[in-house]
């Protein structure tokens, strides 16, 4: 591995040239267009807005939980409306691009911290997942089997 010797300018340089080449990607742009797409349906943005209110009403119930008079009625009419939210294609579109987006940043970020060292803690998503896989997160510099 070699290794890196950079000044401050030039390390600045090259991180907004990789960000310039994550601006210019396929995955970005994919995220960009289903973003735009997601702001200007208004039935994806009524359901995502009747989603905020139940949550926010449930959020103000669960303090007291099952003990709460209209607890059960909130549970279902939740999972009623994420369901709706899961369920619109518009909404799935975009949430998988976001995935696609948050993993490019992931691998990126993997490999920045594999460059530097291999023992780096690497956020990339689900801790639970992480260390199952191995999949860079586990920062434990390969004693826990991965390589």
């Amino acid at each position: 591995m070699e290794t890196i010797v950079s000044t401050p300018a030039v390390f600045l340089d090259e991180s907004y040239e990789l960000g310039q080449i994550v601006l210019n990607s396929d995955v970005y742009a994919h995220y960009i267009n289903t973003r735009a797409f997601l702001e200007q349906d208004e039935e994806a943005q009524l359901l995502i807005k009747q989603f905020i209110q139940k949550k926010e009403d449930y959020e103000e119930v669960e303090r007291f939980g099952k003990y709460h008079p209209d607890y059960s009625r909130l549970t279902k009419e939740i999972r009623s409306v994420k369901r709706e939210v899961d369920q619109n294609e518009t909404i799935a579109t975009f949430k998988k691009a976001e995935k696609e987006l948050e993993q490019l940043l992931n691998d990126i970020s993997a490999e920045i911290a594999g460059m530097i060292s291999s023992t780096i803690k690497v956020p990339t998503g689900n801790p639970f997942f992480d260390q199952m896989s191995c999949g860079g997160g586990c920062g434990s510099g390969g004693s826990c089997g991965c390589s």
